[in-house]
């Protein structure tokens, strides 16, 4: 009796991964194309996007909080090594992820500020066509996926990408997680992983874990489909800017400001 070789990566993942990932594996289909739960409110959703204000978020000098929940929530180890550290979000200086849109006339709030960067969903991701495996995808709502048990680890994805947002476990993650979050499953060896907008959150009608632990709100997440969301309203109100827009990928990552 034969198997073939999509099929037993499928039934051995779903083993490795047990019951304890029973929220995140809601949102997978047995097809490997992704779906959100139908008994969440986020079946009405359309488009998901996020907005940062670059000022609020420079107001909080060496604040936090929206790396620790992101990375506790999703078990992403704390690997001291600069050059295999893994990271979902985290910071680099203004002029280093805008490179194109910074001048001297930047407003001073914002000059020589960080500034908070992850995976940015693209309408167009250029990481999605080069998978030879297909363990990264695009959902309908927008939001780019990884299916941790397809990646075969040649990371063209990361070469792909032109924001960097994509991080390569070089050895197993595990010992470096100090308290292994049940809810989402912690990866192996060999694989790539990324921000995937909390999509297990998402499913059960919660927003993202950074949004929702920013004290100073700078971060909000909404539809934007919805012209009464609360990231449309920041995009009518406020200039907004995205990282790269020249590259055609079309970024669902807006900056106020």
């Amino acid at each position: 009796m034969g198997i073939d070789r999509r099929r037993f990566l499928k039934i051995a993942g779903l083993t490795v991964v047990g019951a304890g990932a029973a929220p995140w594996l809601r949102v997978l289909t047995t097809s490997g194309t992704a779906h959100v739960a139908q008994d969440s409110e986020a079946t009405s959703i359309k488009k998901w996007a996020m907005v940062i204000d670059l000022e609020k978020c420079a107001q909080q000098e060496n604040c936090t909080d929206c790396f620790e929940a992101c990375h506790v929530v999703h078990n992403v180890p704390k690997v001291r090594d600069p050059e295999e550290e893994i990271k979902w979000i985290w910071q680099v200086e203004f002029h280093e992820a805008f490179p194109d849109q910074e001048h001297e006339y930047t407003k001073k709030a914002l000059h020589g500020k960080p500034a908070i960067v992850l995976c940015n969903h693209c309408d167009d991701p250029p990481c999605t066509k080069v998978c030879p495996t297909k363990a990264t995808w695009r959902r309908e709502d927008g939001i780019v996926m990884m299916d941790y048990h397809r990646c075969i680890g040649c990371r063209y994805c990361m070469a792909a990408c032109p924001y960097g947002a994509r991080s390569f476990n070089w050895q197993d993650p595990r010992p470096f997680i100090k308290e292994v979050t049940l809810d989402f499953p912690t990866r192996s060896k060999g694989v790539v992983e990324k921000c995937n907008f909390c999509v297990e959150r998402l499913a059960k009608g919660l927003q993202p874990a950074c949004v929702e632990a920013c004290k100073e709100k700078a971060l909000v997440f909404g539809d934007l489909e919805d012209p009464d969301s609360e990231v449309r309203k920041l995009l009518r109100d406020q200039y907004a800017i995205r990282r790269k827009p020249n590259l055609g990928s079309n970024p669902k990552v807006y900056y106020t400001v």
